[in-house]
């Protein structure tokens, strides 16, 4: 990223969609009240082009600097495009407005007024109409220019959930504080910061297949136990496509919980942020029907969805899991802090911003867990490196190369958790990228059994045993008898099937398809998919 100053008379939106300029004597000097009016209105955050011209990878930012306001610009790699809706470089092919200088600009309503001018109950609208406060932010435009409709993140909705207030929160249904790093009884005299658990989860986002498979064999095998003489336990969010359901079937054996990441894993970001309320039941109510008949998992105990690509589908997603009674949530990033946050219902607000680009998180009250990913501190040397943005996922830390990096990496944010107020350590994997790095299993496996032999209150649980730990904080010497916890403590035993039914199916809404479902149960007439998730066959 580069900083630098351009000047002379900017004129908006010239002929050939660009912002006009002439260079000053100094050649990138600029008379700063055409800087002011180029960046009047712009969010300080959002990248803009300044011509239309051109290969489509230059933009600028408005950056409010401590010597003044100045442009701040990014230069995408060669081949590449600068996508203005999701803010970032993408494949050139794939951006599709490059002959726009901004992303368009929405009508605000009206909320701050020097003096009240609609009646009381009543907000107004951009085109300064007064509407009922309730019909803001309800998914229905009723202001004559859309505008109450376009105010409605975290912090705007002005019929959102109301901030965290402990003594209307409480546990069991209700976890908050106010900056949402307390952990859940401390302070109420029951438990020290120092006899509560550090709860570690790994969890795996995408297909369940003979390949990665291996690798949770390796992580996860008989010998790993927890201090309370459990096995180590992780979470699965299992996408449809190519998944093994006999394997996931045993996974859920042995005491592992699966959860859903949807039956399309559709690849467009907005399908997920703007999706409505029937996308997201027939993505996840669906991806659930398919686990629960073809992996046999009769129990009730798929309740957690992570969302494709992280990407947040605001109110209308907790409303349709509300519905649905899926128990939690684990997609919300939480940008990288010196204290970590602990996992909190949202009847009240989430006590952090809605971090990354376009992102759509809920403003509404719901009554649902968010299990938050807090981002790693990726630096070779937090000591003296430059700080560095954090990563979610540990598969996205883009700097770790090396298998010393990745044991450093591990260790160094367990440390940060477990010195700090002990939010559970949430290690997020992409499994395909455990299985490419070589070795790289290897140094988890390795870690696993050095955290265990090194510490007595360290627990590789699963992110629902977490939620049980939380609505029952328990201290650490007391926890072998922890009754949450000992459900499939230690299974033995061999899979329920071990030659599955490798069905070769096909589907309509997959024309030219031919996919195996491997499935302990009998093969069903269809390849299941979101108009069909039976695999029963299509109802007109």
């Amino acid at each position: 990223v580069s900083v630098f100053s351009v000047g002379g008379q900017f004129r908006l939106g010239g002929a050939k969609g660009q912002y006009k300029y002439k260079r000053g004597k100094s050649g990138e000097e600029v008379v700063q009240d055409n800087l002011d009016e180029l960046c009047q209105g712009q969010p300080g955050s959002e990248y803009f082009r300044l011509t239309t011209d051109g290969d489509c990878r230059e933009v600028v930012r408005c950056d409010k600097a401590a010597v003044g306001l100045r442009l701040a610009s990014v230069k995408c790699p060669s081949g590449l495009g600068f996508d203005l809706e999701r803010q970032t470089c993408d494949w050139k092919a794939n951006v599709k407005n490059c002959d726009r200088l901004s992303k368009p600009r929405l009508v605000k309503p009206n909320f701050d007024t020097v003096e009240p001018v609609c009646p009381d109950g009543q907000l107004q609208c951009g085109n300064g109409e007064c509407i009922d406060r309730s019909l803001f932010c309800d998914s229905q435009p009723d202001c004559g220019d859309g505008s109450d409709e376009n105010a409605c993140s975290v912090d705007e909705d002005p019929n959102g959930a109301p901030l965290c207030d402990p003594t209307q929160c409480l546990l069991p249904d209700c976890f908050c504080s106010v900056d949402g790093t307390s952990a859940p009884g401390v302070g109420s005299g029951r438990l020290e910061i120092s006899n509560i658990p550090q709860m570690i989860t790994f969890t795996f986002n995408g297909a369940v297949n003979d390949e990665n498979n291996r690798v949770y064999d390796k992580l996860f095998h008989e010998e790993r136990i927890n201090p309370n003489g459990c096995t180590a336990k992780g979470t699965f969010f299992v996408s449809h496509k190519y998944t093994n359901y006999s394997a996931v079937q045993d996974l859920h054996r042995k005491g592992h919980e699966i959860g859903v990441f949807s039956i399309t894993n559709d690849e467009d970001p907005k399908y997920w942020t703007e999706g409505s309320y029937d996308n997201w039941l027939a993505e996840m109510a669906g991806a659930r029907l398919i686990i629960e008949r073809f992996a046999n998992i009769t129990d009730g105990t798929v309740v957690g969805v992570r969302a494709p690509y992280l990407r947040i589908g605001g109110n209308e997603q907790f409303n349709m899991m509300a519905d649905q009674f899926f128990a939690y949530d684990s997609t919300i990033t939480a940008s990288l802090a010196s204290v970590p946050l602990w996992p909190y219902t949202l009847h009240y607000r989430m006590p952090h911003k809605c971090h990354g680009n376009s992102q759509n998180c809920p403003s509404k009250s719901h009554p649902i867990w968010e299990m938050p990913i807090n981002e790693l501190d990726r630096r070779e040397d937090p000591e003296f490196d430059e700080n560095l943005t954090g990563c979610h996922l540990v598969s996205s830390c883009s700097n770790i190369y090396h298998k010393d990096q990745f044991r450093q990496l591990l260790q160094h944010n367990f440390e940060r958790h477990y010195s700090t107020n002990k939010a559970p350590l949430s290690l997020s994997f992409d499994p395909s990228w455990l299985i490419s790095n070589k070795g790289f299993a290897d140094v988890v496996d390795d870690w696993m059994d050095h955290v265990l032999a090194t510490y007595n209150d360290v627990y590789f649980v699963t992110e629902l045993q977490v939620i049980q730990w939380m609505q029952n904080p328990t201290g650490t010497q007391s926890l072998r008898d922890f009754q949450e916890w000992k459900d499939k403590c230690a299974v033995k035993g061999q899979p329920f099937c071990s030659l599955p039914n490798p069905c070769p199916l096909t589907t309509r809404e997959l024309p030219g398809e031919t996919i195996r479902l491997h499935t302990c149960i009998e093969c069903p007439k269809n390849y299941p998919w979101i108009q069909d998730p039976t695999g029963d066959g299509f109802s007109f």
